[in-house]
């Protein structure tokens, strides 16, 4: 038995996918079943509430074997350590009282090379976390997300622009979320590994801000420009769409981080190198989400 938890956001669900394609038995976590389709809840079990609960993750991982686990950070959050590793806390109890033998988690890169990043020092110290509960776990370490340019299709489509605090000419690995999914997947029907190690996940190049805009041009057949945001005004805006201010800030300290050259302090290796180019996912990805 699989559990999955956040089946229905973007990776979730692609990890829920390949574990129904490849006839896993699957158990999910879901705050709203509703909001999974059809054809999935008749294929697996449901255990509705949050995974941060005690009574949830003790019902959903009896007598499972591997847990894909994933933080959906709550954007009100009082600090980061509350959003990512007290949330975490219920599920390592329920993993060693349990004894689930295998959990897949999504992280960041940064360890070793992270001080003050936001986001990522705290989903490092989740990793920790997890890992002290003596379960196998296999982090998987990820630069920028090329789906997160998704929440700015309007822009790109009705204005030609897209924003970020980073400077354009910096180079840096994006990777997308299928190969993301893809490679959780692998993990969680491999029964061969133990231990605890990290699994970076960088996608086929390394490509800057500008890059991005140059390709988005080309495939959408109209000009996209990248501009550069102050980050102080980057933050002001998080603030403005609800985010509390230790999340705000902490969104902000991961960017300048990344900014530093956070994401490239990992050896681009053919393991973690995965297939996916920018230039496919526009093509497949974000020109549909723009039209």
């Amino acid at each position: 038995m699989i559990v999955v938890t956040a089946p229905t956001g973007q990776i979730g669900s692609q990890v829920l996918g390949t574990l129904l394609e490849n006839g896993a038995s699957v158990r999910v976590i879901a705050r709203d079943p509703a909001r999974l389709p059809e054809h999935v809840r008749a294929r697996v079990e449901v255990v509705k509430g949050s995974h941060g609960d005690i009574d949830v993750v003790t019902e959903a991982f009896t007598g499972a074997d591997a847990v894909f686990w994933l933080v959906a950070a709550d954007p009100r959050a009082e600090s980061l350590e509350a959003a990512f590793v007290d949330f975490t806390r219920p599920a390592c109890e329920a993993w060693e009282k349990q004894g689930v033998a295998r959990v897949v988690g999504i992280s960041a890169l940064g360890r070793g090379v992270a001080k003050n990043a936001g986001h990522v020092s705290a989903s490092l110290a989740m990793d920790d976390l997890i890992a002290g509960t003596g379960v196998s776990y296999r982090a998987l370490t990820m630069p920028t997300f090329m789906d997160n340019l998704l929440w700015q299709a309007e822009s790109i489509g009705k204005d030609g622009v897209f924003f970020a605090p980073l400077s354009g000419e910096r180079k840096a690995p994006t990777c997308a979320t299928r190969d993301i999914a893809a490679v959780a997947a692998g993990l969680l029907l491999d029964l061969s590994w133990h231990g605890v190690a990290e699994v970076p996940v960088l996608g086929p190049e390394d490509l800057s801000q500008n890059d991005l805009a140059e390709i988005m041009t080309e495939v959408l057949g109209r000009p996209v420009r990248y501009q550069q945001v102050p980050m102080d005004a980057f933050r002001a805006t998080l603030l403005e769409n609800g985010r509390s201010e230790a999340m705000a800030q902490g969104m902000a300290d991961m960017m300048a981080a990344k900014d530093a050259g956070l994401d490239n302090a990992e050896p681009r290796t053919p393991q973690a190198t995965t297939p996916t180019t920018f230039r496919q996912w526009c093509e497949e990805v974000l020109k549909p989400a723009v039209s």
